[in-house]
């Protein structure tokens, strides 16, 4: 029992402290595991200019080769055999992208169970504070970024995904770390529960579309100038593509960010009575909300896309970031739950 503290306080739940203590060291051995994802990912791009220059060299072999064999017949068979073989040259495998994906599988489990010991530790959802919000937020993030590479080849914007869920599991362990605890009366309610999980799915989009975004902006700086330099660059996709992509992400984060002012509002009247009271808090969500909606209907109505879209998406994320950091540390309000 030397592992047990209990707060009759706030309802008197156990606190299971060896298990919180188990599920802090899963974190830790998260954020190595994606620190060597990162290494690997870093590896990849690194060696795109080396692979492009060998797959060039193939190709100029293969059609050299075919050109050559072409040479006693002519017409339609001379065609077909000019370019079809050389079409069937096969890629070079990328091992250092897999073992960057791989490492990412392995982080995203072991972030996984951090959440899941943190939950058992309190015997709640792992919900109630800023620490919490930030490891739900980062499993989130990289699972998604997981999700989408069964789908679709995105090893190239592993890094890219992989740094922010990194910092961010950085920021929770250093910065804003609160013990495992009970949740406050108030808090101890299935529309928080409902509240809080959608708005950190959101927020997951709202940051893998952030970094899309910045991709766009570093992208179109590169075809702008005619860059030759950075030629690891050439493994992401170009500006067109990095720009849709925001769109796409941002399409699927509005309306699970609709559902959370909804939800809020709910839990709200539960809590306290009334559906909205102007808080800090509230203000800022519905920022959030205002802004990406701006986005939207700029790109649906006005045709905006580029740059112009592309620096609304990033104010939005400002706002994001302005209100999970300065609101909940340093603005007073009935949502002053940060652990902190």
């Amino acid at each position: 029992m030397n592992s047990l503290t209990s707060d009759l306080s706030l309802g008197g739940h156990a606190t299971n402290i060896g298990l919180a203590n188990t599920s802090n060291n899963f974190l830790y051995a998260s954020a190595v595991v994606l620190a060597l994802a990162m290494l690997a990912f870093a590896a990849d791009l690194a060696g795109h200019p080396a692979r492009a220059e060998r797959a060039a060299a193939r190709r100029a072999k293969a059609a050299e080769g075919v050109a050559a064999a072409g040479g006693d017949g002519g017409g339609t068979a001379l065609l077909e055999r000019t370019t079809a073989p050389v079409a069937d040259v096969p890629p070079e495998k990328r091992q250092w992208a897999g073992i960057g994906l791989s490492l990412s599988w392995l982080g995203a489990l072991l972030l996984g169970a951090c959440v899941v010991l943190r939950a058992v530790s309190v015997g709640r959802p792992p919900l109630g504070n800023m620490y919490e919000f930030s490891i739900v937020g980062s499993f989130f993030v990289i699972t998604a970024y997981l999700i989408w590479s069964l789908r679709r080849d995105v090893r190239s914007l592993g890094i890219f995904v992989v740094g922010p869920t990194l910092l961010t599991e950085m920021l929770a362990a250093l910065v804003f770390y609160t013990a495992a605890s009970q949740l406050l009366p108030s808090l101890k309610n299935y529309w928080l529960t409902i509240h809080v999980t959608v708005a950190i799915l959101s927020v997951a989009f709202f940051t893998i579309a952030f970094s899309t975004t910045i991709l766009f902006f570093v992208q179109k700086w590169r075809e702008d100038i005619g860059d030759t330099k950075y030629k690891f660059m050439d493994a992401v996709p170009d500006s067109a593509t990095m720009d849709r992509t925001t769109y796409g992400l941002l399409i699927i984060a509005f309306p699970l960010w609709t559902f959370t002012l909804i939800a809020g509002a709910i839990w709200a009247q539960i809590a306290w009575g009334h559906y909205w009271s102007w808080d800090p808090k509230e203000v800022w969500t519905l920022v959030i909300w205002v802004v990406y909606a701006a986005y939207l209907h700029a790109r649906a109505t006005a045709g905006w896309s580029g740059k112009k879209a592309a620096y609304i998406s990033v104010a939005g994320f400002v706002c994001v970031i302005f209100n999970f950091t300065v609101v909940n540390m340093f603005i007073v309000g009935m949502h002053s739950y940060s652990g902190m």
